[in-house]
């Protein structure tokens, strides 16, 4: 068995990653509201976060622009744990999911999970299309530019200058 399903008495705090975005109603302020609802959690510390960043929407779906960041945090959940703890604040705050990359009120997406990699039915860590989306990659750069992702054995940083992705990310 892997190490992260201790018991929570022998578990150690673990360094998780939480991207974070909207493109419906007031996009800033549903962020901010996730980011709350988040710190308020029980066994979970935010010690970093990123800047807000403007960015295009990907996909072929007509949609408003998003609002993203990244957080760094400190936990002793379960990726699982973690996990729902995310969709059930995502159902609190009205998420619906509706069509892939469509448009949201809020999503939260767990980036990394410490350096595990680990795919189970509805999680799969690290995110697989973290590589892909500058959207990620340029908020988690400006709190933790030198994380090694754990299955490309490349920096973040090294990451956002080697992404492929051309869409436009503005800092707000």
């Amino acid at each position: 068995r892997l190490p992260f399903f201790l018991t929570p008495c022998e578990m150690l705090k673990i360094i998780a990653y939480i991207g974070i975005g909207s493109n419906l109603g007031t996009p800033k302020e549903n962020c901010t509201n996730a980011i709350k609802e988040i710190s308020r959690t029980k066994d979970i510390k935010i010690i970093a976060r990123s800047s807000f960043y403007k960015t295009e929407p990907i996909g072929e779906i007509q949609q408003n622009w998003f609002v993203n960041s990244v957080i760094k945090i400190e936990t002793d959940l379960s990726p699982t744990d973690l996990l729902s703890t995310l969709l059930d604040i995502e159902s609190v705050m009205g998420r619906v999911r509706k069509e892939k990359w469509g448009p949201r009120l809020i999503d939260l997406d767990l980036l990394f999970y410490d350096n595990i990699v680990f795919k189970k039915k509805g999680i799969s860590l690290p995110h697989p299309e973290i590589q892909k989306r500058k959207f990620v990659l340029t908020p988690m750069s400006e709190i933790s530019e030198n994380f090694i992702h754990p299955v490309l054995k490349k920096t973040i940083k090294t990451l956002l200058q080697e992404s492929l992705d051309t869409s436009v990310i503005k800092k707000i």
